[in-house]
C-alpha cells in the first residue's frame, strides 16, 4: 500500500497492528517464565517479527517508519524480558 506521496506509512502501520496481534495472542506462552527466554525470543522472531515484516522488501521504507517497526520490536523485546523503560536498561536486538 502506497500513498500518492510514494511512501509506505500506511502499509507499515498497518504491519505494526498485525505485529501486535499476533503478540497478543502469544502473549501467555511469551510472558511465561516457564519457557527458557531462548524459545520464548525464537518464537517471537519466528511469528511476531516476521508476520510484522512481511512484504517490507517491497516497501519505500523512511527513517520515519524503520523507527517505528524497530520500536515495537524493542517494546516486545522489553516486555518478554520483563524490562520497563525506565529501567534503564538498554536493550539492543
Amino acid at each position: 500500500m502506497l500513498s500518492v506521496d510514494g511512501d509506505a506509512d500506511a502499509a507499515v502501520e498497518s504491519r505494526v497492528h498485525v505485529g501486535w496481534s499476533g503478540f497478543g495472542q502469544l502473549v501467555l506462552l511469551l510472558g511465561s517464565r516457564d519457557v527458557s527466554l531462548m524459545v520464548r525470543g525464537g518464537l517471537c522472531s519466528g511469528c511476531v517479527i516476521s508476520s510484522m515484516l512481511h512484504g517490507s522488501g517491497t516497501w519505500p521504507v523512511g527513517k520515519g517508519s524503520g523507527v517505528a517497526l524497530w520500536r515495537v520490536e524493542m517494546a516486545v523485546i522489553r516486555w518478554m524480558c520483563g524490562i520497563g523503560i525506565k529501567d534503564g536498561v538498554q536493550v539492543d536486538s
